[in-house]
């Protein structure tokens, strides 16, 4: 029986969630009850490392979108069996850094491949399950751009290295995906200083878990 809460933690390239992840996760640790469990997408167990690396990789320009997308699937599901439901099961709280929502935005809008069909391979992928709270950190793609490209320390991928206009389709697509479901999303304007978002995040997350304790 599943207790604990999937909370997600989503954006374009260079919205800064990473850092805001990390930045509140001692924070969260204090608040939850049980324990708090922190991984990523694609990736998050060594299945689904190894199929990040090949997603992932510069060299792999010739992947074709369906291709892509299958890969982020099987990724996902090893992800959860593996990982996941296992501590939810626990009644952990797990901090995912990407999950569904990647797939509708980067796939969906930003390939162009009918998210009607990236919705299905999701759910088949994950059973059904949906994050109890998404944060969207939102930013224009360019200015999300010019902050990787200042960044040494980021790892540079594949998706990175696509044309303005793609990443353009991608932070709409996440517009878009968090004004169907506004109940499961919050949307933070991470155009502000880390700071600010860090603390509005903040915000946001400690309510929740008042919310949901």
């Amino acid at each position: 029986m599943r207790t604990g809460k999937i909370i997600s933690f989503e954006g374009p390239d260079g919205a800064g969630k990473t850092s805001v992840l990390e930045s509140l996760l001692p924070v969260l640790q204090n608040k939850y009850d049980g324990q708090v469990i922190m991984t990523r997408e694609p990736g998050g167990v060594a299945i689904a490392e190894k199929i990040r690396d090949i997603i992932l990789d510069v060299n792999h320009t010739s992947m074709d979108s369906k291709t892509e997308l299958l890969l982020y699937a099987a990724a996902r599901r090893q992800h959860l069996v593996e990982k996941i439901l296992p501590e939810l099961t626990k009644g952990n709280l797990v901090l995912i850094d990407r999950f569904i929502d990647s797939s509708v935005a980067y796939q969906g809008y930003g390939r162009g491949i009918a998210t009607i069909d990236v919705d299905w391979l999701n759910d088949y992928a994950t059973d059904g399950i949906k994050p109890d709270l998404t944060l969207l950190f939102d930013v224009p793609s360019e200015t999300g751009l010019a902050r990787i490209q200042k960044n040494n320390n980021r790892e540079v991928n594949r998706l990175d290295l696509e044309k303005l206009d793609m990443h353009q389709r991608v932070r709409q697509g996440y517009l878009t995906i968090a004004n169907q479901e506004p109940d499961r999303f919050k949307v933070i304007d991470a155009s502000q200083s880390l700071e600010d978002v860090i603390e509005e995040t903040r915000t946001i997350l400690e309510a929740f878990l008042e919310l949901s304790s």
